[in-house]
């Protein structure tokens, strides 16, 4: 039986993905593997490019934009091998990492799964990775940036500590390596989600099989361009800290994962603040001599988000089967 099922979805990301390949058969070693490419109806030359550098890669056809959950389940359902992996498009191996993850999996049956270490393009560490819950969370609240109010939020949503310093509750779906047979007790992948969020509420029922574990010894490269229609281009401010689609599925992942209560409580902190973020730009405004109505973009972004998240208002507090995308 093969060691690992490598899956990546591809929405038309040939190049992107003729250079993860290359870094993968470049830097694997001691590890018998297959890669599976899940095609989300990208309409372009993707198969035939990739295939002519590549022939042993096992394709399959979504036809229809299917997502990330949707598109990782299918293709964990095509898997040979004991291990699966899923891996994004964008991202780079720079040593033989796959190899050292299997071993963990498969020297502590202990852990449900393992990831490592993130870099970007410019091979640099990314710090402040969300890897808990809590972090998740609290980054949903919009709360002035003094130090009392962060302490206040952190002693209300706390994070877990842990003995070891390689555990979290749950990792990136960039790269996350874990069994089939764990899959197979947890569930695949929520496909209720369209994108972002499945990651993290699946870590949640993959940590009801064992440890979670995030190598602080090991990394691959995420350059964080893939498929996005904006090519990630999003300016991040206090107020408008995440994209619709993000919001809206890690919205969905609070109403699952945390009931009723905690997606209300977002939900009406977010109505709340529209009138509080006007009412202080109109206040600066006024104290610096300008016309209360000057330079309000960001407030009526943030609005506009609102605006989209309450589009699923129903649908997400019912928990109701769908698919979650904006």
């Amino acid at each position: 039986m093969l060691d690992l099922s490598i899956i990546i979805v591809n929405y038309k990301t040939p190049e992107l993905i003729l250079n993860c390949l290359a870094s993968i058969y470049t830097h694997t070693k001691n590890v018998e593997f297959e890669v599976i490419i899940v095609d989300n109806q990208s309409g372009d030359d993707s198969q035939s490019r990739i295939q002519a550098h590549y022939p042993m890669v096992r394709w399959f056809n979504m036809g229809y934009n299917s997502g990330f959950a949707r598109a990782n389940n299918y293709g964990i359902g095509q898997a040979k091998a004991r291990n699966v992996l899923l891996l994004n498009s964008d991202t780079l191996l720079m040593d033989n990492v796959l190899a050292r993850c299997v071993g963990v999996l498969d020297e502590q049956p202990d852990v449900a799964a393992v990831s490592v270490l993130q870099r970007g393009a410019d091979r640099q560490l990314r710090p402040n990775l969300y890897t808990t819950f809590g972090q998740m969370r609290r980054a949903f609240y919009i709360l002035p940036a003094g130090a009392s109010f962060q302490d206040w939020l952190q002693r209300l949503i706390p994070d877990p500590h842990f003995t070891d310093p390689n555990q979290v509750e749950w990792l990136s779906g960039a790269f996350l390596m874990t069994r089939l047979s764990t899959i197979a007790r947890a569930g695949g992948l929520d496909e209720n989600f369209f994108m972002y969020g499945e990651d993290v509420e699946w870590g949640y029922r993959l940590g009801k099989q064992g440890r979670l574990l995030l190598l602080q010894d090991a990394s691959f490269v995420h350059l964080e361009y893939g498929s996005s229609d904006d090519n990630q281009q999003h300016v991040v401010t206090h107020i408008n800290r995440f994209k619709p689609q993000i919001q809206v599925s890690q919205l969905l992942w609070v109403r699952k994962q945390y009931g009723v209560g905690a997606y209300l409580v977002l939900i009406l902190h977010y109505v709340f603040m529209i009138p509080v973020v006007f009412a202080w730009k109109v206040a600066v405004n006024l104290r610096d001599r300008r016309s209360p109505w000057s330079d309000l973009t960001n407030q009526r972004a943030f609005a506009q988000q609102v605006g989209i998240f309450l589009r699923f208002f129903w649908k997400t507090l019912f928990n109701q089967r769908g698919f979650y995308k904006v």
